[in-house]
């Protein structure tokens, strides 16, 4: 499985493309995992993680155990662990301490290339800082072996500034440029979703995007065009048993009695086996109905 993790329901930014800009939903999501709680989840289903996402939609680097986390993963051998961060908490000590307990991989998310877009869309970052944790990403891959991925929610207003991402950042601390999509998460401060006027010159954009991050060494993961934003799904409809989504207020499959039974105990009584079994082979209109993850062309050229 992909086991998806978020420790703490809190986030220290308020981007306006995010739901943390909903006051309602502020409201509603709170609470962090105890050390105990935390050791019970990685207990039921770390063991059975190929990949340990930590950060799935709040800011994980303010969750105090967090190297714990990454421990935690290590100790119960789970191959690749990546964490996903606005990064403007980190500094060399913690980047360090995290590479140090075995994490693989930090999944940074920018919304602007330059100081004004960025600091506009991610509500009260700050650029400089977020230059400096770059910094420190270059002079740490000398001495530890991870990857750096930045992860660029796009919009009709932030889009065509990614012709200048290698004006601002260098290639030598990143490793891949992951470009996605706006897309509606809640009542979000900003809420313009339409992207018809990209349609002349996504393209090019794109096309000039590949050649510049060939040139860095930087893998590229972008839909190969604007059309294929909102395809239906024709992927697996597996996708449902092996994302497993962790939070405190969360845990994966509702009637999973997680503090209790272990993952064995939970697959005999839902006779889970038999269920993936009978929803292996499906037909074209089943898989319309499950949900649709966005398609990235990875450039590897």
């Amino acid at each position: 499985m992909a086991v998806n993790l978020d420790p703490v329901l809190a986030c220290n930014l308020r981007c306006k493309m995010c739901y943390f800009t909903d006051e309602e939903y502020v409201k509603k999501i709170k609470g962090q995992f105890s050390v105990e709680e935390l050791n019970r989840v990685a207990k039921v289903v770390f063991k059975r993680a190929l990949k340990l996402q930590i950060g799935c939609g709040t800011e994980p680097t303010l969750y105090k155990h967090l190297e714990g986390v990454v421990k935690l993963g290590k100790e119960y051998k789970v191959p690749y662990i990546s964490l996903t961060t606005n990064a403007n908490l980190l500094d060399y000590e913690k980047i360090e301490k995290l590479l140090e307990a075995g994490l693989n991989e930090f999944t940074i998310s920018l919304h602007g290339v330059r100081k004004g877009s960025y600091e506009y869309f991610m509500g009260k970052a700050s650029y400089e800082k977020f230059h400096e944790v770059f910094d420190y990403f270059e002079t740490l891959k000398k001495y530890y072996n991870f990857k750096v991925r930045i992860n660029y929610t796009f919009n009709k207003d932030n889009f065509e500034e990614l012709i200048d991402l290698f004006s601002h950042f260098n290639g030598e601390s990143f490793d891949f440029l992951q470009i996605r999509p706006i897309q509606k998460l809640g009542n979000t401060e900003y809420n313009n979703f339409d992207l018809s006027s990209l349609k002349g010159n996504y393209n090019s954009i794109l096309l000039s995007l590949k050649k510049m991050c060939k040139d860095n060494n930087v893998i590229l993961m972008a839909p190969d065009s604007i059309t294929k934003l909102r395809q239906k799904n024709t992927a697996s409809y597996l996708y449902k048993y092996t994302y497993c989504y962790v939070s405190p207020q969360a845990f994966w499959k509702k009637d999973f009695i997680w503090k209790q039974e272990t993952f064995n105990q939970y697959s005999k009584r839902v006779q889970w086996g038999k269920e993936i079994w009978n929803n292996i082979f499906v037909n074209k209109k089943q898989l319309e109905t499950t949900p649709n993850k966005l398609n990235y062309e990875v450039d590897l050229s």
